[in-house]
């Protein structure tokens, strides 16, 4: 800090010497050319200095890593809904290992849920903690089954162009964040080509992986969140009683045997190399009602709340007699607001 504020006050000194100094004192195009070459030369070692350069260029690791927590807490606490697991575990998850110095492999999050529960807005705002420009940083990697890997014949070229590409990026950037979306629809086997970069090497060919974060998304295992969710409903309990212990392995083997999913006898699973199985519980009528007003804010209006009521009771609901979840989460929301808003 002493070092920038030094450095500040030489340049500004210089900017204001002609000012200062008496006319004739110096010749006008000389002290032009000194003004000018002392002036670069202090800027240039001003902007040089490492963390004010990353104000002006996108730096590998751009926030202090308590930062990157204090951020991800924040987001996390104002914008998700009724997901108690997914904001303690996630949070907890990535600030260690953000403040691990010494870490043993990759963090690996797997989170499942049904559509509109929120696993897309949670990877966003992971990284956008990590990296002011978020998904669109150079050092977040998102991949979707579908566009990127659509036929199965092709899964050896998908495998060798995955390998390459997460061995170029982290070289570039040891902290590189990639996100899978759509494992429920990627082909068998594809996954397990990263097995050797989320595994305990210290170095493959000369890299280390240890920094890099991997999270993958997916519907499957979304069913027997249900089930667990309905089971504390019936007797009585909250979703807040839920805790991850009571869900956890459960989840890990349906997804493991799951002929649907991306992860199916996946040896990232067998080999225990998911860190965590993060469950997103299926939202109810208040939260979609949150997630309501959440989006008529964002957008400057005031909140209504009879629209805020027409919007979540023309969402439908399962099961079918009780009636207690968004089969479509907050999914849809925003697409009901331009009905009722003229934007």
């Amino acid at each position: 800090m002493k070092l920038r504020r030094g450095l500040l006050r030489a340049a500004l000194a210089l900017v204001l010497l002609p000012l200062l100094t008496p006319a004739g004192a110096v010749e006008p195009i000389s002290l032009g050319l000194a003004i000018a070459g002392a002036a670069a030369s202090a800027l240039t070692g001003f902007i040089s200095y490492p963390r004010l350069y990353c104000y002006f260029r996108e730096c590998c690791l751009h926030r202090h890593d308590q930062r990157a927590a204090a951020a991800l807490q924040e987001n996390l606490d104002k914008k998700l809904f009724g997901q108690h697991l997914v904001s303690k575990v996630v949070v907890k998850a990535v600030r260690g290992f953000l403040n691990n110095t010494n870490a043993k492999k990759p963090l690996a999050l797997s989170l499942h849920g049904w559509t509109g529960t929120g696993k897309n807005f949670v990877s966003k705002i992971v990284a956008e903690s990590i990296y002011k420009r978020g998904l669109q940083s150079k050092y977040v990697h998102q991949f979707v089954a579908t566009l990127h890997f659509p036929h199965a014949h092709s899964i050896n070229l998908y495998k060798d162009q995955l390998q390459s590409w997460i061995r170029g990026n982290v070289s570039t950037c040891p902290r590189s964040i990639f996100i899978f979306d759509e494992m429920d629809k990627m082909h068998a086997g594809l996954i397990d080509s990263i097995k050797p970069f989320l595994d305990y090497y210290e170095l493959l060919d000369g890299v280390s992986y240890r920094q890099a974060i991997f999270i993958f998304l997916s519907n499957a295992g979304a069913e027997k969140i249900t089930e667990v969710a309905l089971d504390f409903w019936r007797n009585g309990r909250t979703r807040e009683d839920i805790q991850l212990t009571d869900i956890q392995n459960a989840l890990s083997v349906s997804v493991f045997n799951n002929r649907n999913s991306g992860f199916w006898h996946s040896t990232l699973i067998d080999r225990n190399l998911i860190d965590y199985f993060i469950p997103f519980l299926p939202l109810e009528y208040k939260h979609v009602k949150m997630c309501v007003r959440v989006e008529i804010e964002s957008r400057g209006y005031t909140v209504d709340e009879d629209i805020v009521s027409r919007i979540a009771d023309e969402m439908t609901y399962f099961p079918r007699e009780e009636r207690i979840y968004s089969d479509k989460g907050c999914k849809t929301v925003d697409a009901k607001l331009d009905y009722y808003y003229d934007f």
